[in-house]
C-alpha cells in the first residue's frame, strides 16, 4: 500500500488489487492525512479534535472521531488484511499509524532530499543533482490540496513549502556546479517569477545568463529585483547579490568558468579569488567541472591565502551569552596556540556560541575554519577524515592521500605563518583533535562536544541553558512576536515547558509561526501535557527528537537503564534517597550512578548550601525523553515496582517533616519546604494512580493532608484526596473512604459549596457507620452540626454533638471539633459564660494534640471574652481562618 500526500491525498491499494482507496468524506481525509504527515508518532485525541473541528468542537466529538478511525481501519484492513490489521493502532493518549517509511511519498522525499545534502557538502554534484531531482518529483501540488487544513496541516504545509524551495534551489546549485546554465534558464526565470523576493534563485538566474553569454540581461534581472525590493520593503538586494551583481557589471572572467588545475576545480561565485568578498553569496561554487586531465591528480593547494575558508553565517537567532562570549574572546585574543573546549548538553546552543565567536574574533585570525564532525551512517570521522575535512573547508579539491602524515605536511604548508582559528564541531573522541594540534601548535582550536573526551585538555567552557530573560528573548525572536510578549505569562509557560534549551525553544517558536490561528496562549496549553510535549514539538520542527536523542549517544548501558528509571522521577530536583528508590540500591551506588549521568550531560547537580543537602535533576525535555523510554524499553511490573518504592521514600520525607518532625527542613521551615515540593509530591500522587498503586497513593495522600490544611491549598487538597478516595475505593477501605470524605466535606464547606459538603458529610457518615469506624464516625457528626450551625438550624446542630462526645476521650480532635461547635452554639445562644468553658476545654485538646494551628484558633477564641469583643466586630471565626458573619444574639 502507498500514501500519497504532496499534492492531493492518495491512497494506492498493493499491486494485484483495486487500485485508488482515497477516502471521499473530507474529515475521514483529516484524520488520515494528520496520522501520516505524523507516521509511527502518537496523535493525540485532542491533536485530531483541533485538526477536524478548531476551537469549536462538537459535544460528541471523541466520539465521532472513534467511529472516523474505526473506519479507516476497516478501509486498511480490506486494502490489505495482513498490513491493515496493525497499521492504526489506540496508543494513549492517542492513536499512531505504523508504516514503512517507503510507503509515504513524503518520507521518501526528505530522505532523498537528506541524502543530496550530504552529496552536496562532499562536492559529489552530479548525484546530489540526480537525487534532488528524483525528490522533487514526487511533488504534485501543494501538500493536501484537497484536504481541509487545520493547525497541525497548515504548520506542516508552511514548513515543507520552505524545504520543497531549499531542495529546488539546492538542485540548482548542483546543476550549475555540473555546467548546466543553458538548460536552467527557462525553469530560473518561471521560479523567479513565483517567488520574487528570493534573492538566491535571482542570483542563480544571473550566473545562468552571464555564463550563456548574456550579460545585459543578467544586469536586468538585478535591476528588475532591486526595484521590486525598493518599492514593496524599501530595502536594499543583499550584499552578497550586490557584489554578484558588481562582478558581472565589470564582466569578471572568473565568474564564466571555474579554475581548472591538474584536473580539480575551484569554486568561482562571489568568494572565489583574493578580495571578491567578505562572504559567500547565493551563487557561490556555481560552475562546470571539467572531467580530469591527469590519470593521477595530485590535490591543487590553493595559494596565497584560503580561497574557500569561509565561516557559515551566524545564527540570527543567537542572542544573549555576553559573559560566554567575553570570556572566550579574551581566551582567544591570547598569543600562542591553545585548545579551548566548550562542552554542553545536546541542543543547548554550543554550535550557534562558537559561530557567534568566530565571527566576533575575525579580526584576530587570517584564516577561520569551520568543520562540521556529525555523525551520520558510517559514524563520525577518524582522525584522517578530520584533517581530511579541515584541508576541503580550506579550499583543497581533489583526491586526497589517505596517510595522516602526508595530511598533516598539506596542513602545515597551506597555513604556514598564518593565524589559523580552527573550530571543530561535534567532536566525541580526543584522536580527532591531536593530529590537528600536533601539525599546528600555533593554531588556535575551538572545539564543541557534549562531554569532554579522555585525554584532551584545555580550556573548557560549559554550557547551560540560557538565563529566563535570554530565554524568552529567544523564544519571542525566533517565533517572530513583538517585545513585549517576553513579560507574558504565556511566554512564561512555553520557556518552562521547553526547560529553556535553545533548541526546544526554536522548535516552539516554529509552531507558532506555523500555526497562523494559534495564539501564544494556545501554543503554551499545548506544551502544558508532558504526554504529548515531544510530540508537539516534534510536529513543529521534524529531527527535534533525534536531536535530544543525541544525548545518548555513548552512554554505558547500565547509565542508560538509570536515566531511563529517573524518567519517574517529577521536575525539579531530586535527593540522593530518591535516586537510590528509583534504582533499588543503596545511597552510595545511586551517588555513583548520578555522578556518572552528570559527567554524561544527562543530569544536573544542584550546589549544596547550608542546610541543604546535595540534589540533582534531570533536565525538563531530558526527563520526559527518559520516561518515554522507560515506557518503551522496560516492563510494567519494572516500573510499579520502582514507583512504589519511590512513593514511600515521598511519604516518609512528609511524615519526618510534620508537627513532631524537626524546626527546618533542608534549612527552611517545615511549612515552606512542603509549599516548595508541593508540584512534585501531586506529580508522584497522580503517578501511584495512574498505575493503580492504591495503597502507595492513598498512604501518601494521607501524609499530605495536615501540611494542605494548614496551607490552605485549597485546588491541592481537592486534588490529592480525590486521588486518594478513589484508591480507597478501589481498596475497599471503608475507613479510609469515611475520613477522605469527612476532609473532602469540610473543604467543600470552607469553599461555601454548602450542598455538596452535605452531600460528602452524609456519605462520610455512612461508611463509617458500615465499618465501625466510631472516630470516623463522630467527626462526620461535628461536621454536619457545622453545617446545620451554618445553616441556622441551632437544635439540629445541637442533637448531632453528644454522640461525638463520647469519643472524645479516646481522640483529641474529635472532641476539639465538638466543643469548637458547642461553643458556637453556645454563643449563638447568648450563653458567654459556657462557650468561654467549650473554647478553654479546645485550648487543652489542641495542647495535647501540639497543633499550633488549632491552638491560636482557641486563644484567638478566649481573647475575645477577656477583651470584650473581636477584631473584626460582626464577624465570628468558625473555624481556624473561616469567618461568616454574625447572627443576631
Amino acid at each position: 500500500m502507498r500514501f500519497r500526500i504532496l499534492g492531493p491525498l492518495e491512497v494506492r491499494a498493493p499491486r494485484g488489487t483495486a487500485g485508488d482507496l482515497t477516502p471521499r468524506a473530507a474529515k475521514i481525509r483529516v484524520v488520515l492525512a494528520t496520522l501520516l504527515v505524523r507516521a509511527n508518532e502518537i496523535v493525540s485525541v485532542d491533536s485530531l479534535i483541533d485538526e477536524l473541528w478548531g476551537e469549536n468542537p462538537p459535544r460528541t466529538a471523541t466520539t465521532t472521531l472513534q467511529v472516523y478511525v474505526s473506519q479507516l481501519r476497516k478501509l486498511l484492513h480490506e486494502a490489505d488484511a495482513e498490513f491493515g490489521r496493525d497499521a492504526l493502532v489506540t496508543r494513549p493518549p492517542g492513536y499512531e499509524l505504523r508504516i514503512d517509511p517507503a510507503q509515504l511519498d513524503l518520507t521518501v522525499f526528505e530522505e532523498l532530499h537528506g541524502r543530496s545534502r550530504e552529496l552536496m557538502e562532499q562536492q559529489n554534484h552530479r548525484t546530489a543533482s540526480d537525487l534532488q531531482r528524483q525528490a522533487l518529483g514526487l511533488w504534485r501540488g501543494p501538500l493536501l490540496s484537497d484536504t481541509p487544513h487545520g493547525p497541525l496541516l497548515d504548520a506542516t504545509a508552511v514548513r515543507l513549502a520552505e524545504v520543497r524551495t531549499a531542495a529546488l534551489e539546492q538542485c540548482i546549485r548542483a546543476e550549475l556546479h555540473l555546467g548546466r546554465h543553458r538548460e536552467l534558464i527557462g525553469e530560473l526565470q518561471s521560479v523567479v517569477a513565483e517567488l520574487p523576493l528570493r534573492e538566491e534563485f535571482h542570483a542563480h538566474l544571473m550566473v545562468a545568463l552571464y555564463r550563456s553569454g548574456r550579460q545585459a540581461d543578467a544586469l536586468q534581472v538585478f535591476g528588475r529585483l532591486r526595484r521590486g525590493l525598493v518599492d514593496e520593503l524599501a530595502i536594499e538586494p543583499g550584499r552578497s547579490l550586490q557584489a554578484l551583481h558588481q562582478r558581472i557589471l565589470v564582466g569578471d572572467p572568473a565568474l564564466l568558468t571555474p579554475a581548472v588545475r591538474a584536473g580539480h576545480t575551484m569554486a568561482s561565485g562571489p568568494a572565489a579569488g583574493a578580495g571578491r568578498t567578505t562572504g559567500p553569496g547565493p551563487a557561490q561554487g556555481a560552475g562546470p567541472a571539467p572531467a580530469p586531465v591527469s590519470a593521477a591528480p595530485r590535490p591543487h593547494v590553493p595559494s596565497g591565502g584560503s580561497a574557500m575558508a569561509q565561516l557559515p553565517s551566524p545564527d540570527e537567532l543567537f542572542t544573549g551569552r555576553e559573559e560566554e562570549l567575553a570570556s572566550l574572546r579574551d581566551v582567544l585574543g591570547a598569543p600562542g596556540g591553545r585548545l579551548v573546549i566548550v562542552t554542553g548538553a545536546a541542543g543547548v546552543g554550543k554550535t550557534a556560541l562558537t559561530l557567534a565567536v568566530a565571527h566576533r574574533t575575525r579580526d584576530l585570525f587570517d584564516v577561520p575554519v569551520f568543520v562540521r564532525l556529525r555523525p551520520d551512517g558510517h559514524g563520525q570521522p577518524d582522525a584522517v577524515g578530520v584533517l581530511a575535512g579541515v584541508l576541503r573547508q580550506y579550499g583543497v579539491r581533489g583526491a586526497l592521500p589517505e596517510r595522516i602524515d602526508e595530511l598533516r605536511e598539506m596542513l602545515v604548508e597551506l597555513t604556514d605563518g598564518r593565524r589559523v582559528l580552527l573550530v571543530l564541531d561535534g567532536v566525541v573522541d580526543a584522536e580527532q583533535v591531536r593530529p590537528v594540534l600536533s601539525a599546528l601548535p600555533d593554531c588556535t582550536v575551538l572545539v564543541t562536544c557534549r562531554r569532554v573526551p579522555d585525554g584532551l585538555a584545555g580550556r573548557v567552557v560549559c554550557l547551560d541553558v540560557p538565563g529566563v530573560r535570554e530565554a524568552r528573548r529567544l523564544f519571542v525572536t525566533a517565533a517572530g512576536q513583538s517585545a513585549d510578549a517576553t513579560e507574558s505569562a504565556e511566554c512564561a509557560g512555553v520557556v518552562e515547558a521547553c526547560g529553556r534549551l535553545p533548541l526546544a525553544l526554536r522548535a516552539a517558536a516554529k509552531a507558532l509561526a506555523g500555526r497562523s490561528r494559534l495564539p501564544l496562549g494556545g501554543l503554551a496549553a499545548r506544551l502544558r501535557d508532558e504526554r504529548t510535549r515531544l510530540a508537539e514539538l516534534e510536529a513543529a520542527s521534524p529531527g527535534f527528537r533525534a536531536r535530544l536523542c543525541d544525548a545518548l549517544d555513548g552512554v554505558g548501558a547500565a547509565e542508560l537503564r538509570a536515566f531511563r528509571l529517573f524518567g519517574l522521577l517529577p521536575a525539579g530536583p531530586f535527593t540522593p534517597d530518591a535516586a537510590a528508590a528509583v534504582l533499588d540500591t543503596d545511597v552510595a551506588t545511586a551517588r555513583a550512578t548520578t555522578d556518572a549521568l552528570v559527567r554524561a550531560r544527562l543530569l544536573c547537580a544542584e550546589l549544596p548550601s547550608a542546610g541543604r543537602p546535595e540534589r540533582h535533576h534531570v533536565p525538563e525535555l531530558l526527563r520526559l525523553l527518559a520516561r518515554e523510554r522507560l515506557d518503551a524499553e522496560e516492563g510494567p511490573e519494572v516500573v510499579r515496582a520502582a514507583l512504589a518504592r519511590l512513593c514511600a521514600v515521598f511519604a516518609k520525607a512528609v511524615e519526618e517533616a510534620g508537627p513532631s518532625g524537626p524546626a527546618a527542613v533542608d534549612g527552611v521551615h517545615p511549612l515552606e519546604w512542603f509549599r516548595l515540593r508541593l508540584p512534585a509530591l501531586i506529580a508522584v500522587a497522580r503517578q501511584t494512580h495512574a498505575a493503580r498503586l492504591w495503597a502507595e497513593c492513598l498512604h501518601l495522600v494521607d501524609r499530605m493532608t495536615g501540611f494542605l490544611e494548614v496551607l490552605g491549598a485549597w485546588e491541592e487538597r481537592d486534588t490529592c484526596q480525590g486521588l486518594a478516595l478513589e484508591a480507597a475505593q478501589q481498596l475497599g477501605d471503608l475507613t479510609a473512604q469515611a475520613r477522605l470524605l469527612r476532609s473532602l466535606g469540610d473543604l467543600a464547606w470552607q469553599r461555601r459549596r454548602l450542598d455538596t459538603a452535605g452531600e460528602l458529610y452524609e456519605r462520610a457518615l455512612m461508611a463509617a457507620d458500615v465499618a465501625g469506624a466510631e472516630i470516623e464516625r463522630c467527626r462526620a457528626l461535628t461536621g454536619l452540626a457545622g453545617l446545620r450551625l451554618d445553616a441556622g438550624a441551632t437544635d439540629a446542630a445541637a442533637a448531632l454533638v453528644p454522640p461525638a462526645l463520647d469519643s472524645a476521650p479516646q481522640d483529641a480532635r474529635t472532641g476539639f471539633e465538638a466543643h469548637r461547635v458547642l461553643g458556637l452554639l453556645a454563643l449563638e445562644s447568648g450563653e458567654r459564660d459556657a462557650a468561654q468553658g467549650h473554647f478553654a476545654t479546645c485550648l487543652t485538646y489542641a495542647t495535647s494534640l501540639a497543633d499550633a494551628r488549632l491552638e491560636s484558633y482557641a486563644r484567638r477564641r478566649l481573647g475575645e471574652f477577656r477583651s470584650g469583643g473581636t477584631a473584626h466586630p460582626g464577624w465570628s471565626e468558625v473555624q481556624p481562618g473561616v469567618w461568616r458573619m454574625r447572627t443576631a444574639a
